[in-house]
């Protein structure tokens, strides 16, 4: 076993005791578990960097060219925007959301092929790994979007049926998922935004032209034309609460099919084979 990957089942079983933890601050009350997981979170976000830099001297390059280390990276940024957004609010609701979500992209990414797939050489430029951070951190802020948007319509449902008890009083106040909802969408905005045209760039050192259509590329624009749509609803039509929740969740739909159903099901520059020395 490598020390790659040495690291990356150690930051597994973090994120798995991390998950318990937040499960435990939730389900029973207890803060303090909240304390742990937070911490837990920390160690784990930092022996995963300390993974990915070791395949990175490895491989010797940006080390998110295949399926497996495309969602460990996901899930490292996932992780990420949590902890910042969790020094803001001390949201261990959040955190039951976040820490299993990550644990569960570990074990897909670990269920991947672990190959290493060469860049091209007519894709290596810095832009590369510039495209990729943005665009990941964008989806992870998406993510967390999600997750808040699927507790609002929980919290709203129960309390429209008037029922107080169970899972009711772990969530939230309807507001601060609602706020949450709307910082995760006003971060995540930019990020894809910045991802687009550092990815627009980047296509068009290696291939001459700066948009192509590629099914990706045109699956992108098309989420990040419903995000839009759903900011400006929010900024400019007042749109809050149960109309904003169900829109990121449907957003957020577009986002993973771009992320992984395109990749894998229809082809075009973005599949991971296209990443390599053809």
């Amino acid at each position: 076993m490598g020390t790659s990957t040495l690291l990356f089942n150690v930051t597994a079983l973090i994120y798995l005791v991390a998950s318990g933890f937040y499960m435990v601050a939730m389900l029973k009350k207890q803060p303090s578990m909240g304390r742990f997981g937070r911490w837990a979170l920390l160690v784990g976000i930092v022996v995963h960097a300390t993974s990915f830099g070791v395949r990175h001297s490895t491989v010797g390059g940006t080390p998110v060219t295949s399926l497996h280390e495309s969602l460990a990276f996901f899930a490292w940024c996932l992780v990420l925007l949590f902890l910042l957004l969790d020094l803001r609010f001390r949201f261990s609701a959040m955190g039951a959301f976040t820490a299993p979500l990550a644990f569960v992209l570990m074990v897909a990414s670990a269920l991947s092929p672990d190959i290493v797939v060469p860049l091209n050489p007519v894709l290596q430029s810095w832009l590369f790994p510039v495209h990729i951070a943005f665009a990941f951190l964008g989806n992870a802020a998406f993510a967390l979007s999600f997750g808040a948007g699927v507790m609002y319509l929980i919290q709203n449902r129960m309390l429209k049926s008037k029922r107080f008890t169970g899972i009711y009083q772990l969530l939230p106040s309807l507001d601060l998922l609602d706020k949450v909802n709307y910082i995760c969408l006003s971060v995540g905005f930019p990020l894809m935004t910045l991802g687009l045209i550092s990815g627009a760039f980047w296509a068009n050192s290696a291939w001459g032209t700066y948009w192509s259509w590629d099914p990706k590329e045109a699956w992108a624009l098309l989420t990040w034309f419903l995000y839009a749509a759903l900011l400006h609803g929010r900024l400019t039509i007042g749109w809050r609460g149960r109309r904003a929740a169900l829109f990121s969740i449907i957003a957020f739909m577009f986002l993973l099919f771009t992320f992984l159903g395109v990749s894998l099901l229809l082809g075009g520059y973005h599949t991971f084979e296209a990443f390599a020395i053809l």
